[in-house]
């Protein structure tokens, strides 16, 4: 701790003190400090040197739609950001009682990432540059590290093909974006929402970004489901914005099976996060916040929506296919209840 307060108060040239725990990961230490005029700061310790290249730079593309980056030490690493103060997130919201608060919370993350996509479009070049600069590869993470451990026993023919052709759809029509787009990520200032999280800023398919809403949230412990029609009403606010920097992506048969493809790498991806441990015992998807789902029934909830999402698109990835029902057979013994609805939308509450 007082390493981090004395490389920070350093780098922003007055001194830093007084420091509250906000909450970081197993990759960084997160932490708000008083700076010498009694205002407040954030200051973001990593212990991931990817994490803090691409957050740095991304903070700098993203400048407007999260905190304002005040200063970086790449040789500690760490940077000072601004604080965005105390504001409700998304999260809070979904699982909170009003129904309004909830919808308009989705549109706004909807609008702010779509607008973020439109800021990033065409600065490639600079995002690179800005990255190397902070000593970062430049290069995303893996989507299909090693499904080994979680394939079925007989692998179905054509799989190999198949699982290439979503990775390179993961790269079509590529936006900017935060990375990590969690609804916990983002909070809902006065200002507008703000994004908290940019360890995982970079360029990847704008469908990788809309499968968040259809599935919904990817990769996120508050899974629920949405109302009827809720998906397609926050998909079109963020369609609406991407179309500006891919116009192709108005063709609906492009967009939907670009969605298609993307809630398929996603649930693969989540499967081979979640069910090794799934299979020996179930457990929350997150270990202090309540409501939330198991990750049993996170997997299961996830590989009905993607039968259903691939049985649309005809028979484009039959072993993909395969082995999800093998998943849903073979965890029937489960016995888990369905995925609920957002309590936001199950709240006999006002709104």
């Amino acid at each position: 701790m007082e390493s981090i307060l004395a490389a920070a108060s350093a780098v922003l040239g007055e001194k830093v003190s007084r420091p509250v725990d906000l909450g970081g990961s197993s990759r960084s230490d997160v932490l708000r400090c008083v700076t010498g005029d009694g205002g407040t700061v954030v200051v973001k310790a990593y212990r991931d040197a990817a994490g803090f290249a691409a957050e740095a730079a991304g903070l700098s593309l993203g400048d407007g739609f999260g905190p304002r980056l005040l200063a970086v030490d790449p040789s500690f690493p760490l940077i000072v950001m601004s604080d965005l103060g105390v504001a409700p997130s998304l999260a809070d919201v979904l699982l909170g009682e009003s129904a309004e608060a909830a919808r308009e919370g989705l549109l706004a993350w909807a609008r702010t990432y779509g607008r973020i996509a439109v800021a990033g479009a065409g600065r490639q070049q600079e995002w690179a540059r800005s990255r190397a600069a902070y000593s970062g590869d430049g290069k995303g993470r893996p989507f299909f590290r090693d499904l080994g451990e979680v394939l079925p026993p007989v692998v179905p023919a054509g799989l190999e093909g198949e699982l290439a052709a979503l990775t390179a759809g993961s790269e079509r029509y590529p936006v900017f974006t935060p990375g990590d787009i969690c609804p916990d990520n983002n909070l809902l200032t006065a200002d507008g929402l703000r994004v908290l999280d940019f360890e995982s800023a970079g360029y990847h398919s704008a469908f990788l970004e809309a499968a968040y809403v259809r599935m919904p949230f990817a990769t996120c412990w508050c899974v629920f489901r949405l109302p009827p029609g809720t998906e397609a009403e926050i998909e079109d606010v963020y369609r609406a914005q991407v179309v500006a920097v891919h116009p192709e992506l108005a063709d609906d048969e492009i967009w939907e099976a670009g969605v298609r493809q993307a809630v398929a790498t996603w649930t693969l991806f989540m499967t081979w996060v979640f069910l090794p441990r799934a299979r020996e015992q179930d457990q929350p998807t997150h270990a202090t916040r309540t409501p939330v789902p198991s990750r049993r029934q996170v997997l299961r909830y996830r590989w009905s929506r993607l039968l259903d999402e691939l049985g649309r698109g005809g028979d484009e990835f039959p072993a993909v296919a395969e082995v999800v029902r093998t998943w849903l057979e073979t965890s029937a013994e489960w016995d888990v209840a369905e995925l609920p609805r957002y309590p936001a939308f199950t709240s006999a509450g006002p709104g």
